[in-house]
């Protein structure tokens, strides 16, 4: 194996990317003059800073090393979670968006304010808050401060989480979202050509496809796992993994922050669309080198990769990557971390400035929302670098960031779908979906943490086994969402019948029907086809269902 040497050529790589963008930001805050500014960079994002945002904010550091780690260790089928993102998207572009963009929101919460009451809006915005800093925010920081610590072990988490997250909290603080986006689009761009240039140097070394074929299982080239996969089964890719894809698309403030600031519908389907197909290579660029390490470096002569496959990506980096060019993709990383951190830290600033202080103490002075805005992504900064070495106490980052949003997100996704496709859904009955299906879900945790339930989230342990044996059930965790979705539904349905229908003024222009399908029809009609969203969803739907054939 190599060893993880830096060149004088590779650290002034990072060092110029990280100066440069600093910059960049600072330069970008120079404009900050109205909340439309600062919170959505003035309502005028175009569709590839929206499509290269989103992407950007979603690949973090811990998914380029994760990736191809997984692929390693047990193949290609954890790609599931890059297609799916993309199939949600178009299920967002279609039924979600438009509504969100028509009610010109700041914040998601905003939204359920809209259909439903402010209790809904007040609870979901804590929740979102607390994930965005518990989970999101700090998640990233410590899978940064991880591959900080994987190429320079001497370094102490604490530290490498302090300067990460000062680094990207100071442009985040002064340049709201337009800081965030325009650094995003740059950060996009070094991810791809990252990740291009270390699957194509890989796939050089294997020197064919055939050679891959020859020496991998074709159940390790499936994306398709049986049904009894204890790490994906395929039931659960419709059960779990788009409930949960669609909490992170969908009502997530960091990821859908930057869709409110497009410049009209059109451009925010459209960057969402695009956003859906940068994840599609992600197979090829990102996955399969993993795939490709297994051949250049056996398990069984590599016991340190085998021991620990978070190796597999800068092995890949440190033996193949020419000096400079390694430079660059050590960039792409820090890259990534960067991307992350300052989205989760603006979206938390923006759910508390607008759900919180703007409405409880009734102000719309621009001047004092942006101060208040930047005051908190400060104090949010701090709190995340505080809580993310705290994330050790947790077996790895996969269980940590799984048993927050499996338990979780569920109850939000009832609301959402519930609110916008029935229209008899009252106002009281979205509070009541919440606290009903939280209260189920802390029923589950208290039965996985006593060990009266196990909440399978990969190969059962000894211990696991052990309990089993005693006669304890398996759930797998990708099961558990529907089960609290479901809870949440009834609750919605069952608040909704003991109360009077809305008035249908009350839900006019927030929920969904046919004649807005027809509507939007007539709209598209006068647009040129390869403007038209419905086809490009289509174009997208086919590219995920000809990878899907090829990898079956």
């Amino acid at each position: 194996m190599p060893s993880f040497q830096f060149a004088w050529l590779d650290l002034a790589a990072v060092g110029l990317y990280v100066v440069f963008i600093v910059w960049l930001g600072l330069y970008l805050a120079r404009r900050m003059e109205t909340a439309d500014d600062y919170f959505l960079a003035g309502r005028s994002l175009t569709w590839w800073l929206i499509g290269f945002s989103l992407f950007a904010s979603n690949v973090s550091s811990s998914t380029l090393l994760g990736l191809a780690s997984s692929a390693y260790g047990s193949g290609i089928s954890v790609y599931n979670y890059e297609w799916m993102a993309a199939l949600v998207l178009i299920f967002f572009v279609i039924f979600i968006l438009p509504f969100y963009l028509r009610t010109r929101i700041y914040t998601i919460p905003e939204f359920l304010e809209r259909r439903f009451d402010g209790r809904a809006r007040m609870y979901f915005s804590g929740l979102l808050i607390v994930l965005n800093i518990m989970v999101d925010t700090a998640g990233a920081l410590y899978a940064g401060a991880l591959v900080v610590q994987i190429l320079y072990p001497e370094v102490p988490i604490w530290l490498a989480v302090g300067i990460l997250g000062l680094l990207a909290g100071l442009y985040t603080v002064a340049g709201g979202l337009k800081a965030v986006i325009y650094t995003d689009a740059v950060q996009a761009v070094l991810l791809l050509l990252g990740a291009v240039l270390v699957a194509a140097l890989s796939f050089k070394a294997v020197g064919s496809w055939e050679v891959v074929t020859a020496q991998v299982p074709p159940s390790d080239l499936s994306i398709i796992r049986p049904a009894n996969d204890p790490v994906l089964p395929w039931p659960g890719l419709v059960t779990g993994v788009f409930l949960l894809g669609f909490y992170f698309w969908c009502t997530n403030q960091f990821m859908v922050q930057r869709v409110l600031g497009a410049r009209d519908l059109n451009h925010g389907r459209w960057g969402s669309l695009f956003a859906g197909l940068l994840k599609l290579p992600v197979l090829f660029i990102m996955v399969m080198p993993g795939i490709f390490a297994r051949i250049l470096y056996p398990p069984e002569q590599y016991p340190m990769l085998a021991a620990n496959t978070d190796l597999v990506f800068p092995t890949l980096l440190f033996d193949l990557l020419p000096i400079g060019i390694r430079g660059l993709v050590i960039t792409a990383l820090v890259a990534a971390i960067m991307s992350s951190v300052d989205s989760t830290l603006n979206s938390a600033s923006t759910l508390v400035t607008m759900d919180f202080i703007r409405k409880l103490r009734r102000t719309q002075n621009n001047h004092e929302l942006v101060g208040a805005g930047r005051w908190v992504t400060a104090v949010f900064m701090g709190l995340a670098i505080l809580w993310a070495p705290q994330i050790v106490r947790f077996p790895n980052l996969w269980t940590y960031l799984q048993a927050m949003l499996a338990y979780l997100a569920p109850p939000v996704v009832a609301c959402f779908l519930v609110g916008i496709f029935w229209k008899r859904a009252t106002r009281k009955s979205a509070f009541a979906g919440l606290v009903v299906g939280h209260l189920a879900a802390a029923v589950f945790l208290v039965l996985n943490l006593t060990d009266r339930l196990i909440v399978q989230t990969g190969p059962l342990s000894p211990e696991q086994q052990a309990l089993v044996a005693a006669g304890v059930p398996v759930l797998h965790f990708l099961y558990l969402p529907p089960i609290l979705l479901m809870i949440s539904v009834i609750a919605m349905v069952v608040t909704s019948l003991l109360q009077p229908p809305p008035a249908p003024e009350e839900v006019k222009g927030v929920t969904w029907s046919p004649e807005f399908f027809r509507q939007e029809s007539r709209e598209l009609g006068g647009l040129p086809w390869y403007k038209n969203y419905r086809i490009q969803a289509l174009g997208l739907l086919g590219l995920i269902v000809w990878i899907l054939i090829w990898f079956r």
